[in-house]
């Protein structure tokens, strides 16, 4: 057997990766943890303030503000990332939003589809855009944020479960079909992950039970086998193992990074 890096992350360093929503949360620690790992770094987001901040961060990470449901600021941020990296080995398609709350009979056909052209659509517009550059590259890498929601469903949220559902399709599909180009395609399904995103779910889900935001924290809590939220550095973590070596015949998988989320 030939010799093995001891690294367990080897082969990140010098790898080019566009991460999307890559200011802020989840994106901002993946951006973060591969910048550390020597990754050459191509973020987007929508807010510009978020963005100078990531700059400031991130030493010599190109950053550009793009809406991944804009077909065409898609195109300006690809054609940058062509420009700025001149390639791509991998993709992170983090945007998303949480969407509404509330019964079906009260969501309105505006809010639908603004979740679903973020979290889905978003996905497939980066990604059709991507492929070109990482067959070129001979291969690489494609991860696909899900979330556990997409694999139990989520009353009171279903524009958000059906984009994430969607998101398990559509990895599974690409694996298949990326496959023999060296493309390897995963989802990393996160649980409920602490932050201002989760803080505003269980907010607007305890005004709608008219329960104290404490008493609904501790509900999603009690779903969750280990009882504590993930942080978006163990979505990091994740995402860093399935770029690298270590990861290299792991394709077509749903992974769950959510202390075994039993139910939504």
């Amino acid at each position: 057997m030939a010799d093995q890096d001891p690294n367990i992350l080897a082969g990140l360093s010098g790898q080019r990766v566009v991460v999307t929503a890559g200011a802020s949360g989840i994106g901002l620690a993946i951006a973060r943890l591969l910048h550390a790992m020597g990754c050459r770094l191509a973020i987007c987001d929508i807010s510009p303030a978020a963005l100078d901040a990531a700059r400031a961060a991130l030493p010599g990470c190109l950053a550009v503000e793009a809406d991944v449901s804009d077909e065409a600021a898609v195109e300006r941020f690809f054609e940058a990332v062509t420009d700025g990296l001149g390639g791509l080995d991998a993709l992170i398609n983090n945007a998303g939003i949480a969407g509404p709350t509330g019964g079906v009979e009260d969501i309105s056909p505006a809010d639908w589809r603004r979740c679903l052209d973020i979290g889905l659509t978003g996905q497939f517009l980066c990604t059709r855009l991507a492929v070109p550059l990482l067959k070129a590259a001979g291969g690489g890498a494609i991860v696909n944020m899900s979330s556990a929601a997409g694999r139990h469903g989520y009353a009171y949220r279903t524009p958000y479960a059906s984009a994430k559902f969607g998101v398990i399709g559509f990895t599974q599909s690409l694996a298949k079909e990326l496959g023999p180009a060296g493309i390897r395609v995963n989802a990393i399904l996160p649980g409920i992950v602490s932050g201002p995103r989760m803080e505003g779910v269980i907010r607007d889900r305890a005004m709608q039970l008219g329960v104290p935001y404490e008493e609904m924290e501790a509900r999603y809590l009690e779903k969750i086998s280990l009882r504590r939220m993930v942080t978006p550095e163990d979505v990091a973590t994740t995402t860093a193992f399935l770029l690298s070596n270590a990861g290299r015949n792991l394709s077509g998988q749903s992974l769950g990074v959510d202390g075994n989320m039993e139910t939504l």
